[in-house]
């Protein structure tokens, strides 16, 4: 015993002495190599961390919350004075804190959430729509201007980190967080997520992507064991985040709660080693989602760079405090190398968005202006669904019976990490849950007064629709009835299809009085419509951001032509659901009791409308589906094969008498899908949005990403394209393709690790 001490402690005073030692020569030697703005990133964060005590090197891979939370933790653990800085300098009610080192004039990291706005409790400020209804936009540019708002809000504010960046696929219909990502097709989410972060990364801010990875429920997400193939993960989930962080190098990855092929996610040495740094040649570092560390060693050396958010969540312990890292150290469970790389790779992407060159600088925010980005992105997403006999737009109308949805209040949002505090506060307070995940958020943007703006010559009355008989009448007495129906869901619990209480029977009795019914839905993901044959038109509004009512009444009014098209599927029903039921459903905002759960993806890689595609389900809207109050038609298809590499193009015509945005979808079919090794009959490939007058006409021309094109081999670790014919197909939804090329593709194989 005391031999094996000795050893210990022999190693650990070598281990102190070389790292002191190190950073004494570098600063002997005058070197401030980090400071030097022509050097690269590289560069410079290698020299930072050589310059680094142990002690420093320590600070970088801790992240905390708040003082309050920290003064319950002993000074052993957490020193008193990290304690006192995080009180000096944290911004109270942030996500997280990481200390800088002002001898090396290496600044604190300020983290917020997220992708939707500037999340800070108590904290007013610009939401945009959530990442669901920018998706539906179909236009990269919707969600890059989205990011430069909010990360210029972010750094008025005091950060320099923001969470955001979700694109987990929408696998599971009912995940309570699918409001929070960007749909249901790899490429579809990886190029609006990716915009998201290229515009916030642009602002000099580091990005994240989250929730890496296979973080498809909610329900006992911190315990839940997830089995799926790496074929199937690899062509679905981890593509959009592959692709994501080849177009916009996010400096940050965030790992995720579950486990994963019975590895947590976040000491998972196959996704964070393996596939993330090895193969992907990710630069930046892997921060844990708030609560997700189980361990030391282990999660030092399969990859987490950064446990942040200590000691919030529930935590399992204080695995990378000073104490417990030492400790690792000394035994050699960890090398001072991974320590090292992981001091490096948190520094990185400070230099590399130059986010260290520009220190944020708290200071006045021009609202106004962020207001306008804010519904510019809802009146690109908002997605009508059904519009029979040309219902919409309300042109001309007399009187309106606007019901429900507290429609003269405000416009709803999802809960959970990405409810933040709207400018103007909460226009409905006191709905349940008024805690976490709440409380239940309405932006104070009233469709009903905006309505009453764009038609002035209207008369418009409201009925909440609580009293179905008093709706029934304002109804049958008015013109036109426009009914809101709302579907809340947020972080921590999983939601249904059906719409709470007596939404359903209160559409169903105002269509019953009035043949001219519009429902508008507020959603955070797909809802079902059983009412859906007894109304002419529907408006799927989704969360619609700090000005949403006014982006839906432009769109009732006609003064904005709608141009969204669907990111998921509407399932028909229930049954057509992969799977029935949730592992350890918690509905309605209820607590997770923690306790294991597994699932098995057995569907794969066929996620949403390749799931619908493979067993020949009707779904009750497509994904891609979206209409326009003109009308759109595709020309001239084209599909070319030069090397191997397949490129696409068509040209898209306005048909109609207004003017208007149309999105064209291009999709390949094997012609034999089974030799293919495909895992559904179609893949989306290329997607282009054209804003054309009335008889105008747009053309564009899309290479194809081969992966788009491939199967993943897990044998050799390549993606694989079988040749053989392949259909091109041209339209406007996934079940809207009228027209097609056929294509010859050769045998094609090469390695998954990219070229660094």
């Amino acid at each position: 015993m005391m031999k094996r001490l000795t050893t210990a402690v022999l190693v650990a005073c070598a281990t102190i002495g070389a790292a002191h030692a190190q950073a004494q020569q570098a600063q002997q030697a005058g070197s401030q190599a980090w400071l030097d703005r022509s050097k690269s990133a590289d560069e410079r964060a290698k020299a930072a961390v050589a310059a680094m005590t142990l002690d420093e090197k320590l600070l970088l891979i801790n992240g905390f919350t708040g003082k309050e939370d920290l003064d319950k933790v002993s000074d052993d653990i957490v020193s008193k004075e990290i304690k006192d800085d995080v009180g000096a300098h944290a911004i109270k009610g942030a996500a997280g804190y990481i200390p800088g080192i002002p001898r090396l004039h290496i600044p604190a990291q300020w983290q917020t959430d997220a992708s939707i706005g500037v999340r800070v409790v108590g904290m007013e400020r610009t939401a945009l729509p959530s990442s669901l209804a920018t998706a539906a936009s179909f236009d990269p540019a919707v969600t890059e201007a989205g990011g430069r708002m909010i990360a210029n809000e972010a750094r008025l504010s005091g950060f320099n980190t923001l969470l955001a960046g979700g694109a987990n696929l929408t696998r599971e219909p009912r995940n309570g967080r699918n409001f929070e990502y960007a749909g249901e097709d790899p490429l579809l989410a990886a190029r609006m997520a990716g915009a998201l972060v290229q515009g916030i990364q642009s602002q000099h801010m580091v990005s994240t992507m989250k929730h890496f990875a296979i973080n498809d429920q909610e329900s006992e997400r911190t315990t839940v064991d997830v089995t799926i193939s790496p074929e199937a993960m690899r062509q679905s989930d981890l593509l959009a985040f592959e692709l994501l962080d080849e177009q916009a190098k996010p400096g940050s990855v965030m790992c995720s709660y579950n486990l994963v092929n019975g590895r947590w996610a976040c000491e998972n040495e196959y996704l964070l080693n393996k596939i993330l740094k090895q193969d992907w040649g990710f630069k930046g570092f892997v921060m844990a989602d708030w609560g997700a560390v189980h361990s030391t060693a282990d999660a030092a050396n399969y990859g987490l760079d950064q446990f942040t958010g200590f000691p919030c969540c529930n935590h399992h312990g204080p695995f990378y405090s000073a104490k417990y890292f030492k400790a690792a150290l000394d035994n050699q469970d960890v090398s001072m190398k991974r320590l090292d790389d992981m001091a490096t790779r948190i520094l990185w992407p400070f230099f590399a968005t130059g986010t260290f060159d520009d220190p944020v600088k708290v200071g006045k925010i021009d609202f106004k202006a962020h207001a306008e980005v804010s519904q510019q992105a809802a009146e690109a997403s908002l997605t009508l669904l059904k519009n029979q006999n040309n219902l919409l737009p309300l042109s001309g109308v007399k009187s309106v019976a606007m019901i429900g949805g507290h429609a003269d209040k405000g416009v709803l949002a999802g809960g959970g990490s990405s409810g933040l505090t709207p400018v103007g506060g909460n226009a409905v307070p006191g709905i349940e849950p008024t805690k976490w995940p709440g409380p239940v958020m309405y932006m104070k943007s009233s469709p009903l007064e905006a309505l009453k703006a764009e038609l002035p010559k209207a008369k418009i009355a409201y009925a909440s629709g609580e009293d179905i008989a008093a709706a029934v009448a304002l109804a049958r007495q008015s013109e036109v009835a426009v009914v809101f129906v709302t579907q809340w869901l947020g972080e921590d619990f999983d939601g249904k299809l059906e719409l709470d209480g007596n939404q359903d029977a209160l559409v169903a009795a105002v269509a019953q009085a009035n043949p001219k019914t519009v429902v508008v839905v507020e959603s955070g993901g797909a809802i079902l419509m059983p009412w859906l044959d007894q109304v002419p038109a529907v408006l799927e509004a989704w969360y619609p951001g700090l000005r949403g009512g006014a982006a839906i009444a432009r769109i009732l009014a006609g003064k904005v032509n709608p141009s969204g098209h669907l990111p998921i599927s509407f399932p028909a029903s229930n049954e057509q659901l992969a799977h029935a039921e949730i592992p350890g459903f918690v509905p309605n905002a209820g607590k997770p009791n923690g306790k294991s759960v597994h699932i098995t993806y057995d569907e794969g890689a066929a996620i949403g409308y390749k799931w619908y595609d493979a067993k020949g389900y009707k779904p009750l809207f497509a994904f891609g589906h979206g209409l326009s109050y003109t009308s759109f038609a595709v020309a001239e298809p084209k599909a070319a094969v030069t090397n191997g590499a397949l490129s696409v193009g068509a040209t898209l015509r306005n048909t109609g008498k207004l003017a208007g945005k149309g999105l064209l979808q291009v999709y390949v079919a094997p012609v034999d899908a089974k030799a293919a090794g495909w895992e559904a009959p179609k893949r989306l490939v290329a997607f282009h949005k054209h804003d054309l007058k009335a008889g105008g006409a747009g053309a564009f021309t899309q290479p194809v990403d081969p992966r788009l094109l491939a199967t993943y081999e897990a044998a050799d670790n390549s993606w694989h394209v079988k040749a053989g014919a392949y259909r091109v197909l041209f339209g406007q939804a996934a079940d809207d393709l009228p027209l097609s090329v056929e294509v010859t593709l050769p045998e094609m194989t090469w390695s998954a690790v990219h070229k660094q």
